[in-house]
């Protein structure tokens, strides 16, 4: 009975143990989390508008200008950007991201047959997961410590990059794959063109005319401020792509480790029932030994 009980004194401890662990990660990540939001939350109705102005200029397009980030091709070459986190303990936050590279590659079986599929990591673990499933593509990790510096300037530096190959061919469309950050608790992964840059669809039947064309008045001219603007409109939406991924880690982590503390809190309450079981049990059993020992004697 002796060994019983301090087992389960040993995996009381055990159990504390792990719980201290999680609540002091739950902290860091509340800590993380509340600088990661702020900045998601400031910049996405800045990011949303820009985008939608970019996709209504290319769409309005005419002869008398055109810009290669929204031309169209047959899609020979394609490349996925995946961002995940760099450390796990995120509940299935990775997973997910996960699933919809695994759809793209469904998608795009024609162009990873031909060797024609490129995947960009942007963190360890989306890296760490597919370098044995996805050894026929072209892994590029060059940036998968992005996380850990996350600047406008090296965001900028990887957006410029996919522009240049896209713009120069290597690249016929390009993916991303990151998670929309919406409160601590719920995010959504998902999956998005990146370029070409899909153009404005109007519905004329909808109510909501807030996709209609605009008719924008261009100074200087139209050619000579679309070789600005794109590319800046794009580095901003890339850079709302990693700020809502970041957000949506440390939420996701927040609350795995909150989730993981409860547990630990419900099993202490379990195992310490388990002992006083155990220990009323031994002592009954000592008080009947005594008991009988004197009644031998007496008798």
């Amino acid at each position: 009975m002796s060994g019983q009980l301090k087992e389960v004194r040993e995996r009381i401890t055990s159990v504390k143990s792990t719980q201290q662990i999680t609540k002091a990660m739950k902290m860091v990540s509340a800590a993380k989390l509340r600088k990661a939001q702020d900045a998601i939350v400031e910049m996405r109705p800045y990011a949303d508008r820009l985008d939608h102005m970019l996709k209504n200029i290319l769409s309005n397009l005419d002869g008398d200008a055109s810009s290669s980030f929204g031309t169209v091709r047959e899609v020979n070459k394609v490349c996925v950007v995946v961002m995940t986190s760099d450390r796990g303990l995120c509940g299935g936050f990775n997973s997910n991201i996960i699933k919809q590279l695994a759809a793209l590659a469904d998608k795009y079986k024609v162009q990873r047959e031909a060797g024609n599929l490129t995947i960009m990591f942007l963190g360890k673990k989306g890296f760490d997961f597919c370098k044995r499933s996805y050894a026929d593509c072209n892994l590029i990790d060059e940036h998968v410590n992005l996380f850990s510096d996350l600047t406008f300037e090296n965001i900028s530096e990887i957006a410029n990059g996919l522009m240049d190959r896209f713009k120069s061919g290597e690249f016929d469309h390009v993916d991303v794959c990151y998670t929309k950050f919406r409160n601590p608790a719920v995010q959504f992964a998902m999956a998005t063109q990146f370029l070409p840059v899909a153009p404005v669809v109007v519905d004329e039947k909808a109510d909501d005319k807030s996709d209609t064309k605009a008719d924008y008045i261009f100074e200087p001219s139209k050619q000579e401020l679309l070789e600005h603007l794109i590319p800046t409109i794009l580095q901003t939406t890339f850079q709302k792509f990693l700020l809502d991924t970041n957000a949506s880690q440390h939420g996701a982590r927040m609350t795995a480790m909150d989730k993981a503390t409860e547990n630990a809190e419900d099993l202490l309450k379990d195992l310490k029932i388990n002992y006083n079981k155990a220990r009323q049990e031994a002592i009954t059993k000592e008080l009947s030994e005594i008991v009988g020992g004197a009644a031998a004697l007496a008798g």
